[in-house]
């Protein structure tokens, strides 16, 4: 495998600049992340997509690096226009579009309003139920990223919330944005979960974690029952609503096996 360059570059539209961190060559995958986080907690799954032939793009939320934005009087819509301009800016033509916990909606708004950019997206740790989480649930996510708090109560709201037992929360002390959050946590209210719920006809991968107080596996399997056989379900297993930094490898190793057959190799 030879090591993939990193570069980023901006994708401008009206009173909106979007930073995106790019590496490798081949088809799309675009990788959106969680609820008030960045693009690094895909650095890992970036590389190994890279590595496997494919065209990492990870554009940095509104608010997050230098993307910028109007952050309040928008929805989802507005979110998935942002990635809509990146992949015409890229050269077009339709990307697979990865979507981690709250990206998921985002991805399956993409799809809904721009299917010809969306050649399928793949949901990990999403919670594609038709009610917002619960608020003990809300409540740990607030905490989790609020700095002012001390870290021992930090960590018990990211154990609770986001990791599987046994695996190290403290990895996610750092990397929280609490004004994109709230930005974000407002937007996904104001969009009916009914409008992005099944991400137009696109093809779906949905990546279940097996301990997620968020993203349930009997949702998953009542998605998969009103959508369909072009819902794909795979269980990964050791991780909660973290997966993407829990378990890597295997999310990757996912993502790796349905991209070959959207593109398969002559």
């Amino acid at each position: 495998m030879t090591e993939q360059v990193l570069t980023r570059f901006l994708v401008r539209r009206p009173d909106v600049v979007i930073e995106v961190l790019a590496q490798g060559h081949g088809p799309r995958i675009v990788l959106l992340p969680s609820l008030g986080r960045g693009a690094s907690d895909f650095d890992r799954i970036a590389e190994r997509l890279a590595q496997a032939g494919y065209r990492v793009l990870r554009p940095q939320p509104r608010g997050i690096g230098e993307s910028r934005g109007p952050m309040s009087g928008i929805d989802l819509h507005d979110y998935a226009a942002d990635v809509a301009a990146l992949i015409q800016q890229d050269g077009g033509g339709a990307a697979f579009v990865v979507g981690h916990a709250f990206g998921n909606r985002v991805a399956r708004m993409l799809a809904t309003d721009r299917p010809d950019l969306v050649r399928a997206v793949s949901l990990i740790a999403a919670n594609v139920g038709h009610a917002p989480s619960p608020p003990v649930v809300r409540e740990a996510i607030k905490a989790s990223a609020n700095p002012s708090l001390p870290d021992g109560e930090r960590l018990t709201a990211l154990q609770f919330a986001f990791f599987a037992p046994g695996n190290d929360a403290g990895s996610w002390l750092a990397g929280w944005h609490p004004d994109v959050l709230a930005a974000q946590r407002v937007a996904g209210d104001r969009t009916s979960r009914a409008a992005d719920y099944a991400a137009g006809a696109a093809p779906i991968l949905y990546l279940q974690p097996d301990h997620d107080p968020l993203a349930h596996a009997e949702d998953a399997h009542e998605f998969k029952h009103a959508l369909g056989d072009r819902v794909t379900i795979v269980a990964i297993r050791d991780c909660s609503h973290a997966a993407v930094v829990e378990q890597p490898d295997a999310i990757s190793g996912a993502l790796i096996a349905y991209a070959a057959a959207l593109w398969p190799k002559s």
